[in-house]
């Protein structure tokens, strides 16, 4: 699931209402709302998981976060195997359990 945040408009006839929204949005960002967050949970059956996020690039960052004990245990043999414009690979050795992490897109 990911969070939504006013964009802001590029233009309004309204000055004020425009540094509003632009102000909110500033404030959003120092706050670290920055839109870029999602989750996933791998299937450990398989050892690559595609996640769809139409916030990706090809030159995109993903970090991932575990959500639970053995999402933390399988961390260390996961890695980010592709970018591409609307998805990510996570690559991920077979394990017994679906495992759940959140991310954050960065580019």
């Amino acid at each position: 699931m990911t969070q939504n945040f006013l964009k802001v408009p590029t233009f309004t006839d309204n000055q004020d209402e425009q540094n509003r929204l632009t102000a909110n949005a500033i404030n959003n960002i120092l706050d670290g709302k920055i839109n870029s967050t999602g989750s996933f949970t791998t299937d450990g059956t398989k050892t690559l998981k595609t996640v769809i996020d139409a916030r990706c690039g090809g030159n995109s960052v993903v970090l991932f976060v575990p959500t639970t004990v053995d999402a933390a245990g399988e961390l260390n043999h996961m890695w980010l195997s592709a970018t591409r414009n609307g998805e990510f690979d996570v690559g991920h050795r077979n394990h017994t359990k679906n495992v759940a992490y959140k991310y954050v897109i960065i580019g």
